[in-house]
């Protein structure tokens, strides 16, 4: 079965705005609203990545969607969500320093652990067959991917940040009750 082609910027901006009307996405930009960081409908936007990514957050600019690495609905919903996590983090921490290992660690953490990327079905369809504990060992393979591309995070530091965070970071649920 061949694989689905990427998209265009204007399908996967489409397909962002079909995001927004996910109960997870609206319970997100509402928290995000809440604690004082209102995203209007262009906080999120389609683009063309060099880097081979499905989406970003940064600071000031909002989240970027990258249309050439998402094929599907579900992979834009879950990079809208997981990006979501990372501009909350944001918000809600008035000294979270992303050039900082351990901040940056943490926030990745969460939104793997929150976004529902690592979720069994998904790691199945990567090729990833284990059955216990393939969500933790799924969220600590992606925090470190992240890591990776932060010039501050590299070798042992990215994994000792990581590890040093993971409990507390982990179990730390906002804006959610519980673990969706």
């Amino acid at each position: 079965m061949a694989e689905k082609p990427s998209k265009t910027v204007e399908e996967c901006q489409a397909m962002i705005q079909k995001s927004f009307r996910t109960p997870m996405v609206r319970f997100l930009r509402e928290h995000l609203e809440k604690a004082g960081c209102g995203v209007g409908d262009n906080f999120v936007k389609a683009v063309h990545c060099n880097q081979q990514m499905a989406g970003a957050y940064t600071r000031g600019e909002g989240v970027r969607v990258c249309s050439n690495y998402v094929r599907i609905q579900d992979d834009v919903n879950i990079v809208v969500i997981r990006e979501l996590i990372h501009a909350f983090d944001d918000c809600r921490a008035a000294n979270l320093d992303w050039s900082d290992c351990a901040h940056h660690a943490c926030s990745e953490i969460r939104a793997g652990h929150l976004s529902g990327d690592c979720h069994y079905k998904r790691e199945l369809l990567r090729g990833f067959m284990k059955l216990r504990g393939h969500e933790q060992e799924c969220v600590r393979r992606k925090v470190l991917k992240s890591l990776s591309a932060n010039p501050n995070c590299y070798g042992l530091a990215a994994k000792d940040s990581m590890e040093a965070v993971w409990d507390v970071c982990y179990n730390d649920t906002q804006p959610f009750d519980r673990a969706p």
